[in-house]
């Protein structure tokens, strides 16, 4: 059975840093697509940031407008761990995080899965 566990937020002052992390297991074989989404109240989830496979050792990253510059998405295949640096953080990124990571296991082969959540509030 895969899961998805995320950690690392927080309650952050403005300008401030947090490092979330998302951990897979479970039987998986191969991973494609890993990132992360958030939600924030009475808002649209929203993708983040995305680290894709694009070969054998060939990722891409994609991240929303809102936060190129800010935020840095990684990845440790030997883990099957995705990282997401967050650094000058406004309070607007405050929202619930979500990890998810696009898996091949056997016997369900490839589907998404999710995290739980982990809440970042950005205030002063």
């Amino acid at each position: 059975q895969v899961q998805l566990v995320d950690t690392g937020g927080g309650l952050v002052q403005p300008g401030g840093s947090l490092r979330l992390s998302c951990a897979a297991s479970g039987g998986i074989f191969s991973t494609k697509s890993m990132g992360w989404f958030r939600r924030a109240p009475g808002k649209q989830r929203e993708l983040v940031a995305a680290i894709t496979r694009g070969g054998s050792t060939n990722y891409a990253t994609n991240y929303a407008d809102s936060v190129k510059g800010r935020f840095t998405i990684s990845r440790d295949n030997g883990n099957n761990t995705v990282y997401l640096q967050m650094n000058s953080l406004k309070p607007e990124d405050t929202a619930v995080y979500y990890c998810y990571a696009e898996a091949y296991s056997d016997p369900e082969g490839w589907r998404n899965y999710w995290g739980q959540g982990t809440q970042v509030t950005v205030s002063s």
